[in-house]
């Protein structure tokens, strides 16, 4: 037996022998006809979504140096080189760009900067 979506305030049930959905509520069981939904289209501009997105990790007085380059190995899988020229970057200018792309990517990497207690941001690619 699978449930289906809530429907208002009611169960949709359906089972394996049945041909559709069996409103749980009845008393006498039986089927009820379930509308398809609607599926809107989205208003947002498909170009929006496709600019890249930059992931900037700006600089704090509170980790280490050594601690950032190995944040930066574990989440975008860089070299230690190329993660310490990021980190060299982030304290002598205050930021670095570590990655461009798909914005919900980018919003993933953030999210796990965070979890490493860094300060990062996501920005529109200009």
């Amino acid at each position: 037996m699978s449930r289906m979506p809530r429907q208002g305030c009611t169960w949709v049930v359906q089972t394996r022998q049945s041909e559709g959905p069996i409103d749980a509520s009845s008393e006498k069981g039986g089927a009820t006809t379930v509308e398809q939904p609607t599926i809107e289209k989205d208003t947002r501009a498909e170009e929006n979504l496709d600019l890249p997105w930059l992931v900037i990790v700006h600089n704090d007085p509170v980790n280490l140096m050594s601690y950032v380059t190995m944040v930066f190995q574990r989440v975008f899988g860089y070299p230690r080189e190329k993660a310490e020229r990021h980190m060299l970057e982030v304290h002598h200018k205050g930021r670095s760009i570590l990655w461009s792309g798909m914005r919900e990517r980018a919003e993933l990497y953030v999210q796990q900067l965070h979890g490493y207690l860094l300060l990062a941001t996501l920005e529109k690619a200009i």
